[in-house]
């Protein structure tokens, strides 16, 4: 298989880290749709990365559709428990970390526009949606060790993604300070090598 992103991107970087989690072999092709000579738009008509390319050349796109894919290709380490109400949990967990993601990467290509172009209040809507994220996940995770309680899951790897771009992209924001269970889980998480050799960069 062959993985088309960029060492930027927080949805990429959750697609690594599931590939090594799964102990799975792949290409990885450093590509990024900001660049007038990117082939992304040419694999993912929606011009987005990560795009992962299977060994019959289909393309799957979007990084919550890569992912399940990902963990069903083979049995260990499971990241997705089967159809019933945890999985739908780690799910959620999941659409909670993209959705910071989201708001973060808008946040950040809005304040790279010209100034007399930037819309300020864009800017303070996304950060606010970051900062009652960040709040939505400190209190759902409370005292557990892992995001779904005691064991590791697809959960852990979402929030642990979304929080390492915000460490990368708005070190500003100490939400390890005001928020420490957040902090701890993911320093907890950063013992794992999958997390420590992904971090991202420019």
């Amino acid at each position: 298989m062959k993985l088309i992103g960029s060492h930027t991107s927080p949805y990429t970087r959750k697609v690594r880290i599931v590939l090594a989690e799964k102990k799975i072999d792949y290409e990885f092709v450093i590509d990024s749709p900001w660049t007038d000579v990117s082939t992304v738009p040419d694999i993912n008509p929606l011009g987005k990365i990560p795009v992962l390319v299977l060994d019959d050349n289909t393309p799957l796109f979007d990084s919550r559709v890569i992912v399940e894919y990902i963990d069903n290709v083979t049995p260990n380490n499971k990241l997705f428990p089967a159809p019933n109400r945890e999985r739908t949990e780690v799910k959620r967990w999941e659409a909670l970390a993209d959705g910071l993601c989201d708001a973060a990467v808008s946040a950040l290509l809005e304040g790279k526009r010209p100034k007399k172009e930037q819309s300020a209040g864009w800017i303070t809507r996304q950060q606010d949606k970051v900062a009652r994220g960040l709040d939505f996940m400190a209190r759902e995770l409370g005292e557990k060790s892992f995001c779904m309680g005691t064991h590791f899951s697809m959960a852990d790897i979402a929030v642990g993604t979304a929080l390492g771009y915000l460490r990368f992209r708005f070190p500003e924001i100490d939400w390890q300070a005001s928020h420490p269970n957040l902090g701890k889980l993911y320093d907890k998480l950063m013992l794992r090598p999958p997390f420590a050799d992904t971090v991202p960069h420019d």
